[in-house]
């Protein structure tokens, strides 16, 4: 099951998202699932290194698609997940490690 839902930036509508997310998956799935993350970025080699630095050695497989001009790149990362909790924290790992991430 994949949310499209872009992560809010501010720290009150945050918490507040986070904590809706996390209910929502609760709801959604049995844990642990096959879980898809996706990020839409500039195409600047370090924030693609960084986005994928942070499923090393999870057995994730990842995918990635540059944009038409080649301006910005799409990854889509399927993981295995051992709970809700897990995936929050791998979406503020990534919004606190890379700058202008956007996160469905």
């Amino acid at each position: 099951m994949q949310l499209n839902l872009v992560i809010m930036q501010s720290s009150n509508n945050s918490k507040e998202f986070y904590t809706k997310l996390k209910s929502q998956l609760y709801e959604t799935s049995s844990w642990p699932t096959a879980y898809l993350f996706k990020f839409i970025i500039t195409s600047e080699q370090h924030k693609i290194d960084a986005i994928e630095s942070v499923f090393d050695n999870m057995g994730a497989v990842i995918n990635s698609n540059a944009s038409k001009k080649g301006n910005y790149v799409s990854i889509s990362i399927h993981v295995v997940m051992k709970d809700p909790e897990a995936v929050v924290e791998k979406y503020k790992q990534i919004s606190r490690d890379v700058e202008g991430v956007i996160s469905l």
